[in-house]
């Protein structure tokens, strides 16, 4: 596949602004551009910045409090009465307190909503293990109907916000709170369902979604250097997976993954389900894995929890020495 051009990354000192942002820039242009879309806000709209659509469209948006089931409930009546709901709330409470509500109301019936999981992975910080959102896409995932996007940064969550108005059918969008290094630009193409190849390589394929793939692209330049060529490519569609992309990204004839996320099923294990029936390589993962989240500030978590480009680096080579 053709290689996206990236605008130039300092990685050192990188751009930085919040998934969030983005989130809550594409809703309003969505709003903007079709007066059926509506917000829903779960009592922490200044926190998902939802406020924003609030504050633009204060008849389109409703406060629905602390009871997020209901929130989930009532965005489905409102998808089957013609409206394009959004629900807005921390990816923790979106996808265990209303996952009857997603399953069964939502995408049982494939009712037109979608859903804004803010907080997610480690880097929320100081919000600690019950705000960290790191099973919900593998939550997500597992349910018929659902597509689920972990864009990279804060102008892919604005395009994918505005292509999930566009789209009928249940979407979950998952964003964060901290500022991310922002590693593509208001050309980058958003190609739902399918992978994008952010940088060549013939050694090894690394696959990352999310905040990682910053650090997943640093990672393959100081692999660089020591005379390891890595390609690098961002799914940040989980689901649909693009079992094509995947394929021509294995052969290099090794992979590693990398999210801010747990790996047991989540984008990992997504990527091992796919590859294992089409060309099996070796895989490493980097992510979480199998533990909470804990309070501090988001890079150290980062570190703690061994998901930054110092991890990526460690596990290319792992599963070079098992290529060889």
């Amino acid at each position: 596949m053709k290689k996206t051009e990236l605008p130039k990354i300092d990685f050192d000192k990188p751009k930085l602004e919040s998934t969030r942002e983005g989130y809550a820039r594409g809703l309003v242009k969505a709003g903007e551009r079709n007066p059926n879309v509506v917000a829903l806000g779960g009592d922490i709209t200044s926190s998902t910045k939802v406020s924003l659509f609030k504050e633009r469209f204060p008849d389109r948006f409703m406060s629905m409090g602390i009871a997020e089931q209901n929130m989930a409930a009532t965005a489905c009546g409102l998808a089957l009465a013609g409206k394009v709901p959004f629900f807005s709330t921390y990816g923790v409470f979106a996808s265990g307190r209303c996952w009857d509500q997603i399953r069964t109301s939502i995408c049982y019936g494939e009712a037109n909503v979608k859903i804004g999981g803010a907080h997610g992975g480690v880097s929320v910080g100081p919000d600690g293990a019950t705000h960290q959102a790191l099973e919900e896409v593998a939550i997500m995932r597992c349910i018929p109907n659902m597509r689920v996007i972990v864009p990279a940064d804060v102008h892919e969550t604005e395009k994918a916000t505005l292509w999930a108005a566009e789209n009928k059918g249940p979407v979950y969008i998952r964003f964060g709170r901290e500022a991310m290094p922002i590693i593509t630009d208001e050309k980058t193409p958003f190609n739902f369902g399918k992978i994008a190849k952010y940088k060549d390589g013939t050694d090894v394929s690394i696959v990352a979604c999310g905040s990682l793939v910053f650090d997943s692209l640093k990672a393959a330049f100081q692999l660089e250097k020591e005379g390891i060529s890595a390609a690098v490519y961002n799914l940040s569609t989980i689901k649909p997976i693009d079992a094509e992309g995947l394929l021509e990204a294995s052969r290099t004839g090794a992979v590693v993954t990398a999210e801010e996320a747990q790996v047991m099923g989540g984008m990992g294990s997504a990527v091992a389900e796919s590859l294992v029936k089409t060309n099996a390589v070796p895989m490493e993962f980097v992510g979480v894995l199998d533990r909470f989240g804990e309070s501090g500030e988001a890079r150290e978590l980062m570190h703690v929890f061994n998901v930054t480009h110092k991890d990526v680096v460690a596990a290319v080579k792992k599963v070079l020495a098992r290529k060889k």
